[in-house]
């Protein structure tokens, strides 16, 4: 049996951009590696949750895992809140959250604080609003926990009884259909007042209980001493937490070895998809939080993955680097992080593998075109190569290439039964 590889460069799919002559940011990147893995493989097109859905990167890589996103998936905030330890029971309540800024008339100046927020300063926002937060609209307990950035989440336990996660999100960029979120294309930019879909005791709880913990903690924020130096530094405050994503359960994943017969190792860098891997079975690579030097982050990856390879029979790599510009709008810089995943994870990589005993696949788990700030329904570059697969005659690693490949197009749960038809081969 060969090994798997299974790289997923998040956000990487884009549109053509004007600053880069019409080019999307991966036809206008360097990538000498991954355009030889293309030449040497098969490539085609993935709508990773399906044709005309913008997925939010939960939904994208339960599918691209091999599951039906509909029938396991429970909401982005137990996944997060698992990955941290939190103990997410039938009944709490579970967020995905955002520290923003705000003005005096609930105008979000920006959604990420300037995304600049260090994670030590979040976490010492989070421990301040842990101590100085009581929640009285019903009786019940919180934590509230800084994850990398910006970036953390919210459990809730109510001692009435159980919350339900059927409301309203208070982060105006994001939809909630059922239990999945979905990224709006335009969107005010006001804070949103968090309102229950039903008429359930349950979901009432639920919005008195995320308003409530969201007013409170933004008067603590606004007063905390972080955020006084963010400001006299000329830096955005962190004086909001914007809501999301809710789930009142943990999903019951099948053991993605015993669907695939493989043992699986992950690599990855936010809580999001730390959760699904341990919630699926995988165990989990101990990294350090990414510096944003990729001299110094992606040759460590390719180190570890080096080392992995011998203990496992696949490894689920997720890279995070050309969503942020993507989201920040910045072909440039996407353009540059693209580059820089091939000269130093790839660069490093590749050398040191005998691609003749190796399944490698390099996809995404959604597109984040620079046009649009946000997630979109554009399907995503696919490429395999390694082992015994024959070249189709792709010339790069692209879109457009992509697009040509003789593996078509393709649904986001349909990868994994190709992998796993391509490792089996070398059991023959």
């Amino acid at each position: 049996m060969y090994k798997l590889l299974y790289i997923v460069l998040d956000g990487l799919g884009d549109r053509p951009c004007k600053e880069l002559d019409g080019k999307t940011p991966l036809e206008s990147a360097d990538t000498p590696n991954m355009d030889d893995l293309a030449r040497k493989g098969k490539t085609g097109l993935v709508d990773t949750v399906g044709p005309g859905i913008a997925p939010e990167s939960d939904i994208a890589v339960i599918s691209i895992l091999g599951y039906d996103a509909e029938k396991y998936y429970t909401g982005r905030g137990p996944l997060e809140c698992f990955a941290v330890g939190i103990d997410v029971q039938p009944g709490d309540l579970a967020f995905r959250v955002n520290f923003a800024t705000m003005d005096e008339n609930r105008y979000l100046t920006d959604r990420r604080a300037g995304r600049d927020l260090t994670t030590e300063e979040a976490r010492a926002l989070a421990e301040e609003v842990n101590s100085k937060v009581k929640l009285t609209s019903h009786p019940a307990e919180f934590k509230f926990v800084s994850t990398v950035g910006h970036r953390g989440v919210l459990w809730i336990r109510c001692k009435e009884g159980p919350l339900s996660a059927n409301i309203t999100n208070t982060d105006p960029a994001y939809d909630k259909i059922g239990y999945f979120g979905v990224a709006k294309e335009k969107f005010e930019p006001y804070l949103q007042v968090c309102k229950p879909l039903d008429n359930s005791i349950e979901a009432k709880r639920a919005a008195d209980l995320t308003n409530e913990f969201v007013e409170k903690s933004h008067i603590v924020l606004n007063n905390a001493e972080v955020n006084l130096r963010r400001r006299s530094q000329g830096k955005m405050m962190g004086n909001v937490i914007l809501t999301r994503d809710a789930g009142d359960k943990l999903p019951q994943f099948p053991n993605i070895k015993e669907l695939f017969g493989l043992n699986f190792a992950c690599f990855a860098e936010m809580p999001v998809e730390m959760g699904i891997a341990m919630l699926t079975g995988m165990n989990i690579v101990e990294l350090p939080e990414p510096t944003g030097d990729p001299k110094v982050d992606y040759p460590l990856r390719a180190e570890k993955a080096i080392e992995y390879m011998d203990r496992y029979d696949a490894l689920y790599i997720h890279l995070k680097g050309p969503d942020v510009p993507g989201h920040d709008g910045k072909a440039i810089e996407k353009r540059d992080s693209i580059s820089a995943i091939d000269k130093y994870f790839f660069g490093n990589l590749l050398p040191r593998i005998n691609l003749s005993k190796v399944v490698i696949a390099v996809t995404a788990d959604h597109s984040t075109p620079c046009s649009l700030k946000a997630h979109s329904d554009d399907p995503v570059p696919l490429l395999v190569a390694g082992a015994e697969i024959e070249s189709d005659g792709t010339k790069a690693f692209s879109e457009k290439d992509c697009s040509r490949g003789s593996l078509g197009r393709l649904l986001g749960n349909q990868l994994m039964p190709l992998f796993i038809e391509l490792v089996r081969k070398g059991e023959d």
